[in-house]
């Protein structure tokens, strides 16, 4: 069966995200539908890409990706389908392309695609679903786009090094308050070799000095720092949520874009 996954900061308390569900439905009524997320922050490419990123492999090959998410064209935005390892990805090319893989997507087409409504204001169900359907029921890109060479980078979503410091920032924060960083496990490596280091935010009595392998590893209620699944640094608390306790975004204080720094060799006394 045909995979069509939807991703937007769209919420559910309106009623775009069904229109976009019964225009696929009118298009194609066998595709398979999967909201990835709806819950995506305003025109946030940085949280769409980090939450489409974690999960777009686990789909099988041909799905399709709508992403609604900063999703009008210009001049410097333009609609386009990517295809990365047998997976298509239909959105405005606002960065957000760049962000999502670690390696230069296989093919890249610029979306030429007439829309069937004179309403410019909704292309994800406009001209996003309508060329989602056309690749579900066997068509081809060529036919609906123009292929080129390149996406539009964004700016760097990794962390940055001086010396012995990794600096990131926080990049995502889920429901139940686990506050997720740029900084990747392979860069802690890179750098850390081995040595003592500070998970630094805040205030020194929030420093963190060890990483774990999971959340239980700790008591609960108490301060953890792991490498999800993610493959990122996440700063959590055991057994911590909204309404039983407080996840580590409420207890620490921890934003969206926050700092967050590992010192290797660090003063311990700090």
């Amino acid at each position: 069966m045909a995979v069509i996954t939807l991703t937007s900061d769209m919420g559910t308390r309106d009623y775009y995200v069904a229109a976009l569900k019964a225009s696929i439905l009118t298009q194609a009524p066998e595709v398979s539908i999967v909201d990835i997320s709806h819950e995506i922050l305003p025109f946030s490419t940085v949280q769409a890409s980090f939450v489409i990123r974690n999960c777009w492999k686990e789909f099988p090959k041909g799905t399709v990706h709508v992403i609604g998410v900063n999703a009008d064209a210009s001049e410097e935005f333009q609609h386009k389908i990517v295809s990365v390892d047998g997976h298509y990805f239909i959105g405005a090319d606002n960065g957000i392309f760049a962000l999502l893989f670690d390696k230069k997507p296989d093919r890249i087409y610029e979306l030429n695609l007439n829309q069937d409504s004179d309403d410019l204001t909704f292309p994800t169900k406009n001209l996003f679903i309508k060329a989602a359907c056309h690749l579900t029921r066997g068509g081809t890109p060529e036919v609906i786009g123009k292929e080129i060479e390149s996406v539009r980078q964004a700016e760097d979503f990794r962390a940055t090094v001086a010396e012995s410091i990794i600096k990131g920032n926080v990049v995502y924060i889920d429901n139940y308050g686990n506050v997720v960083t740029n900084i990747s496990h392979s860069l802690f490596k890179e750098i850390g070799r081995g040595r003592d280091f500070l998970i630094m935010f805040k205030r020194a009595s929030m420093d963190i000095r060890k990483i774990h392998n999971g959340y239980s590893d700790v008591a609960e209620g108490e301060k953890v720092a792991l490498f999800g699944s993610s493959g990122f640094l996440e700063i959590a608390i055991n057994k911590g949520a909204p309404g039983n306790g407080g996840g580590a975004n409420s207890l620490f204080g921890l934003k969206l874009n926050d700092i967050v720094r590992i010192e290797f060799n660090a003063n311990q006394s700090r």
